[in-house]
């Protein structure tokens, strides 16, 4: 239902649009569709390997590598995929949504996630040109440990359960001190 309304909003907005201007309503929907022709190959290549890795994967591999019982070394394991991996945040969400049904546990999505949206493995050489080494260094690292900490505080809201979920939090308490950021 909710949905449903916001589609009729977007109709309505539009044909409201074509009624106003319609040279300018028709320019801007030239200018959406170049857009969403520019992103469809990757977003097609991801959807296929996608779905490729979750067909050869079985869920009791999903668990036993970011499952809830996998510990400090699932979340580690799932933020740094989330470093190295390019993809859109609306492809993120679904996937991380299929994790989830396929075994993932709460805290490795998380990080994964966090770590997706934030770290720039692939996009560092760009960062580096633009702001210089250390700061897309540091930027990085401090994102990484972001996301490690972000499945402490999802830890602490849930109720701290879940095995494994004191470790990750005494963990990335043990990074965050020796790394000399507190």
């Amino acid at each position: 239902m909710f949905t449903i309304v916001f589609y009729a909003l977007a109709a309505i907005g539009l044909i409201a649009s074509f009624f106003a201007d319609r040279r300018k309503t028709t320019q801007s929907l030239l200018k959406g569709w170049r857009a969403f022709a520019g992103i469809l190959p990757e977003f097609v290549v991801i959807l296929i390997a996608t779905g490729l890795i979750l067909a050869y994967l079985s869920p009791e591999v999903i668990a036993s590598l970011i499952g809830e019982h996998s510990g400090v070394t699932g979340v580690v394991l799932a933020s740094l995929v989330g470093s190295v991996t390019l993809i859109p945040g609306f492809i993120a969400f679904p996937l991380a949504a299929l994790l989830l049904q396929k075994g993932a546990g709460i805290l490795p999505i998380a990080a994964f996630v966090s770590a997706l949206m934030m770290v720039g493995v692939v996009t560092f050489p760009l960062e580096r040109k633009t702001f210089g080494t250390r700061v897309a260094l540091t930027r990085n690292l401090l994102a990484f440990l972001f996301s490690l900490l972000v499945a402490v505080v999802l830890w602490i809201v849930l109720g701290g359960t879940g095995p494994g979920a004191a470790d990750v939090a005494v963990s990335v308490g043990v990074l965050i001190a020796g790394g000399g950021i507190l």
